[in-house]
């Protein structure tokens, strides 16, 4: 009995350790060209923008040496460096992945093969979507 919960425990502990693993963000799972969508405001600035009601698209398109290039309307606007590491977000006190880019630092809410979320690090809270 003592042999099959010391198993049980290790399995558990094992399973555990690849659950976090897995979760971690990593510079070359963001690696592409990402679409805008829809930006949304946070509680003390509260407002909904798409390409549509800006009048404008934006893309950004993070390369594997560690640069982040904008463009807007197609055009490169901005060519900078982005770094990811964990640090703590605003609003939750909670170690998050988060993405430095352009002077301003956000939490990556959501990172899978289609889409991007990243939130403002600050009290704005500004969220924004983006799709491959």
């Amino acid at each position: 009995m003592k042999k099959l919960f010391i198993s049980f425990i290790v399995c558990f502990l094992f399973t555990t350790m690849y659950s976090l693993e897995a979760r971690k963000v990593t510079s070359s799972s963001i690696v592409n060209t990402w679409t805008w969508q829809k930006s949304v405001g946070g509680s003390h600035n509260p407002y909904v923008a798409t390409p549509k009601t800006a009048g404008f698209t934006k893309k950004i398109v993070f390369t594997n040496d560690g640069r982040v290039i904008t463009y807007k309307n197609n055009v490169e606007i901005r060519n900078s460096t982005y770094q990811i590491e964990k640090g703590i977000g605003y609003f939750d006190k909670s170690e998050h992945d988060l993405i430095t880019f352009e002077g301003k630092t956000y939490v990556i809410e959501n990172l899978d093969n289609q889409n991007l979320t990243i939130v403002s690090n600050h009290q704005d809270g500004a969220r924004t979507i983006f799709k491959r």
